[in-house]
């Protein structure tokens, strides 16, 4: 008796923990280079990162970065082709803005083995205005790369476009909405017909009550098998099944 029961004890205290972070996903921040540990009100958030203000994952000194075209954050020079236009830059720090701030993005968090960050989003269903409207006022820009999120040249402290690469037109690099808002950033977005309306889909651009939260319960419980994984609640009938 006293082997089962330890053994039933010691299971017990792999299940608890396992669904305590199931729940955590609808408001978490993702283990990454600027994120805090966990969201909080931040009242001072910059600019086009106000949205979140109420719930963040980032701190106003990070919103404030996020607006400067070559900022301490990931020296990421978006103007590696020329100058980028103003309509077409906002695209870029609303979603770092939504990278870093948003505390809904528990379903789509995946490990990351990179030096800068432990976790990384993947296919996060964005709604179809975001990234029809991004690609709109980007598609006159040039640039090199389809991928940005790796492969550039790093030598002078920034990005610069790999040697064996030329700057072509937006369009030639990513031919729709569909290759730029997944390609772009290597999956970590999901291009989707879906519209801010059906709120089943994550908005990068939001005012008052943050949407995203709801968009999140949702996927976390899109069938029997989802909910299993993602809230733990296999682990859990397994628990009572052997504590019977």
């Amino acid at each position: 008796m006293d082997a089962l029961f330890h053994r039933r004890l010691l299971l017990l205290l792999i299940v608890l923990p396992a669904c305590s972070a199931a729940v955590d996903k609808l408001n978490m921040c993702m283990d990454g280079k600027h994120h805090i540990t966990e969201p909080k009100p931040e009242g001072q958030l910059y600019q086009q990162c106000s949205p979140w203000k109420d719930n963040a994952c980032c701190t106003a000194n990070t919103t404030e970065e996020a607006h400067q075209d070559n900022s301490y954050l990931y020296n990421f020079n978006w103007n590696h082709c020329g100058i980028m236009n103003d309509k077409c830059k906002k695209h870029f720090i609303q979603d770092t803005c939504f990278y870093e701030c948003s505390p809904h993005l528990g379903p789509w968090i995946q490990p990351a083995d990179e030096s800068w960050r432990r976790e990384r989003i993947l296919d996060v269903p964005l709604c179809l205005e975001d990234c029809e409207s991004w690609y709109e006022d980007c598609k006159e820009e040039l640039t090199c790369k389809q991928n940005w999120r790796k492969g550039w040249d790093w030598s002078s402290g920034t990005n610069r476009c790999p040697q064996d690469s030329q700057c072509r037109r937006w369009t030639e690099v990513f031919p729709s909405a569909r290759d730029m808002c997944e390609k772009i950033w290597s999956n970590s977005y999901k291009h989707t017909t879906l519209t801010k309306s059906s709120g089943r889909c994550m908005q990068m651009w939001f005012t008052g009550e943050n949407p995203n939260r709801k968009v999140a319960e949702y996927y976390l419980k899109g069938g029997t098998e989802t909910v299993a994984m993602a809230t733990g609640l296999h682990l859990m009938a397994l628990l009572v099944m052997l504590l019977r």
